[in-house]
């Protein structure tokens, strides 16, 4: 898929062909933007994460690796690394569509390709669009960034345990296993 810098549709982008090989495109802001396919520490990290928060998930709710969301409609098409959708919320979902808003909660494993720019403005679209958790998963450093849309981070590291409210009141993850894989 050759990029282009003239602002696009989700319904322009979705006539583009399938991406294949090492790189996949995002519709970011009207753009097309590459995407570097995840190496394996990444995708065992977002396995892990997913079926650990499979294991916990309320009834009726959808949690998943790779899932398309629209954050905003008309321009944006984003993929989540992990993503966790209420109940509620995946009932109302379409699913002959994408997810149109936020997620409940996006999880995003850095990768050497992430820019500072680029989380912070995921994070910030996601929190304003229906998202009550961001989470930046950094498997250099070990830890995980937590933001709510009330403004509030925390970052919890090795030793800690993150609670999960979206999950129950008691549900927690214990940092070291987020990384033991």
């Amino acid at each position: 898929m050759a990029a282009t810098t003239r602002f696009m549709t989700v319904e322009e982008f979705r006539k583009l062909p399938e991406d294949q090989g090492p790189v996949y495109h995002e519709l970011r802001h009207g753009e097309l933007v590459p995407v570097t396919r995840p190496k394996l520490k990444h995708s065992l990290i977002q396995g892990h994460l997913c079926d650990y928060l499979k294991r916990i998930s309320p009834l009726g709710s959808y949690t998943q690796i790779e899932i398309a969301f629209r954050p905003l409609a008309e321009h944006e098409l984003w993929v989540a690394d992990v993503a966790h959708l209420s109940a509620a919320r995946f009932q109302q979902a379409d699913p002959e569509d994408n997810f149109h808003g936020a997620p409940d909660m996006v999880i995003e494993v850095l990768s050497p390709s992430n820019t500072v720019a680029e989380m912070y403005d995921r994070e910030k679209l996601c929190l304003e669009n229906g998202a009550k958790e961001f989470w930046v998963v950094d498997p250099d450093r070990s830890q995980v960034k937590v933001s709510t849309p009330d403004g509030k981070t925390l970052t919890w590291r090795e030793g800690q345990e993150i609670p999960l409210p979206l999950f129950g009141a008691e549900a927690t993850v214990k940092v070291d296993d987020i990384f033991r894989y």
